[in-house]
């Protein structure tokens, strides 16, 4: 995890402190359900809890001893017994170290989920919010990076807006495939432990027992959980993107806030750079990084090997710390996005009206032109337009092919901008209801 791009309450879930404590609850949820089969004593149950409910784990005790026994969850355990005392025999009774690992992966992973959740929650809230501010703002649609056909300013935040709606049920879905936990011992078949245990322990941890484990809880799980992470990075650089692009010289639709005292260049003071949502793309592509060893990890030697396990203790913090920052970082961009209409109107303006070319193709085609022909009417007045050398309009008018199909008055008609946004307010019904 790097400082620069983390947020404290998602570091939390990850540091070591956390999840001493996680194993510490696993391990005493077990002893209780034993305790209640019979298995140990109740007291027993009771005195770990009293004993260490409430504890401090000593990190750098535990990283003393693994230095000797070259096993941390040995580690945590003889620590554990450290505070404990005698009744630390019955903990971890016909469980194996994967048990106590994978159920505590999972709860850290629903934990971040739920941030993350909350996350695109706020990113949803402002691009609503942006989108019906600039519900009719005129600006041109682009294809290719040319200009194509007008669409509103508005119309490109629903978009987006219906983008991460989509990533919001995507990661409802993974969350809850990924909250399984699994106390079912050395290769699964709970030899040593009886399942009850299991859904004890999954029920106190906010789970759901794993329906069939080996050593460890399956890693699809978790390959769909970290994929799903990246896609939401997609959609988080698609709209980046965008912002860059609208935030060029010679663009200048949209621009990120510039605060007062902020500097944009060592070298030109004139600069204001859109280096938030840079920023967002490079994060982004991290993200995506992580979702490849997440997929390498669901093939296992049998039932089970540890090659997934060194991968897993770093794109577990630092994919989910890394698109906490990113969303955050989006959600403020976008609430805090100054927007230039009257840009936008120039730039809808800078063709000459050759972004109602369609408008006119189809004209023709109905007053009887084939579309081969209208196809070539339009295009070659379309031409000198983009050369400067004249007005599309006044160009048409003069067409004595145009004429034969077009009035004057049938032209202008296809000028209007207003034509393009007329089923603007369906698109928002679908979008974000009858709101």
């Amino acid at each position: 995890m790097i400082p620069r791009y983390t947020r404290p309450e998602m570091a939390s879930i990850w540091e070591p402190q956390t999840r001493f404590k996680i194993w510490f609850e696993i391990e005493a949820h077990a002893a209780d359900a034993l305790a209640e089969l019979g298995v140990i004593p109740k007291e027993a149950a009771k005195t770990i809890w009293a004993k260490a409910k409430h504890a401090t784990f000593d990190v750098a005790r535990i990283d003393e001893i693994e230095r000797e026994t070259k096993h941390d969850v040995i580690a945590f355990l003889t620590h554990l017994a450290e505070i404990v005392g005698p009744e630390a025999r019955f903990v971890h009774q016909g469980m194996t170290s994967s048990d106590v690992l994978d159920t505590c992966l999972n709860v850290q992973l629903t934990r971040a989920a739920d941030l993350l959740i909350s996350d695109l929650d706020k990113v949803l809230a402002a691009l609503k919010k942006r989108a019906f501010e600039h519900k009719m703002t005129p600006t041109i649609g682009r294809s290719h990076g040319i200009h194509a056909e007008p669409v509103t300013f508005g119309l490109k935040l629903a978009y987006a807006y219906a983008e991460f709606s989509r990533a919001r049920e995507r990661l409802v879905a993974a969350r809850k495939e990924v909250a399984t936990c699994a106390i079912s011992g050395a290769v699964g078949t709970f030899a040593q432990i009886d399942p009850r245990v299991e859904e004890h322990v999954a029920k106190a941890m906010g789970l759901e027992p794993e329906p069939i484990s080996t050593q460890v809880i399956p890693r699809d799980r978790h390959a769909m959980y970290f994929a799903t992470l990246g896609v939401i990075a997609s959609s988080v650089e698609r709209l980046a993107i965008e912002i860059r692009h609208l935030q060029r010289t010679e663009v200048l639709e949209a621009e990120e806030f510039f605060s007062e005292g902020q500097k944009g260049s060592s070298a030109m003071p004139h600069k204001r750079n859109p280096v938030l949502s840079e920023n967002l793309t490079g994060l982004s592509r991290m993200v995506r990084a992580y979702a490849m060893p997440a997929m390498e990890n669901v093939a296992l030697w049998h039932e089970r090997d540890i090659s997934h396990s060194s991968a897993e203790r770093m794109i577990g913090p630092d994919a989910t710390v890394t698109l906490d920052f990113a969303l955050m970082r989006l959600a403020g961009l976008i609430e805090k996005l100054l927007i230039y209409p009257a840009n936008m109107q120039k730039n809808l303006d800078r063709l000459g009206g050759l972004v109602h070319s369609q408008r006119l193709l189809i004209a023709l085609t109905q007053k009887g032109a084939s579309r081969e022909d209208a196809y070539k009417y339009v295009q070659r007045n379309a031409m000198p337009v983009w050369r400067g050398e004249g007005d599309f309009q006044t160009l048409l008018k003069k067409d004595p092919d145009v004429k034969k199909h077009l009035s004057d008055a049938d032209i202008e008609e296809q000028f209007d901008l207003g034509y393009h946004f007329k089923h603007v307010d369906t698109i928002f019904k679908r979008v974000f209801g009858e709101s």
